[in-house]
């Protein structure tokens, strides 16, 4: 295992350790269908992803907007979050704090990986969000290339 791949995985342990208990309150009840603009201006955001029994699972993200209101995130591939969405792409979102305490109206989502052909785009939107932040991030955190992916996450929204 790479120095970059241990130091991900030991911050998203530390993360894992630091999520507010608020972030497991966030249901699919509570969700309404609509476009992610209240996600706009905020730099985190708590994705719920769904195990197979049902279990609703919080992972506090950052994540960029694209102008069609798609939100994209990077993370590592085998992350729980990208097992689960490999699995099933219900999601929901929510503006929140960096530990995920949710600061908005839940939305109902799809998520899904991102091709490899549609990585640049992902990364754009990224840049766009966090600028020179990102970049002394990533560059800090060491080169992951090997074992990242991005996933994108689109509202569901009834059709009028």
């Amino acid at each position: 295992m790479r120095v970059a791949e241990r130091i991900s995985r030991i911050s998203n342990k530390v993360y894992d350790r630091m999520r507010s208990k608020a972030a497991f309150t966030i249901r699919s009840e509570d969700a309404v269908e609509r476009d992610l603009e209240p996600l706009r201006g905020h730099k985190y955001a708590t994705l719920v992803t769904f195990r197979k029994n049902g279990e609703a699972m919080p992972s506090p993200i950052w994540f960029g907007l694209d102008n069609a209101g798609r939100a994209y995130a990077h993370t590592m591939a085998d992350s729980g979050k990208v097992k689960r969405i490999r699995n099933n792409g219900k999601a929901l979102i929510v503006a929140s704090t960096t530990r995920g305490k949710p600061k908005g109206p839940v939305i109902a989502a799809t998520a899904r990986e991102v091709p490899k052909d549609e990585w640049p785009h992902a990364e754009a939107a990224l840049a766009a969000a966090y600028g020179a932040g990102r970049k002394i991030y990533m560059r800090a955190t060491g080169n992951t290339e090997g074992f990242e992916t991005y996933i994108e996450i689109c509202p569901v929204t009834h059709a009028k």
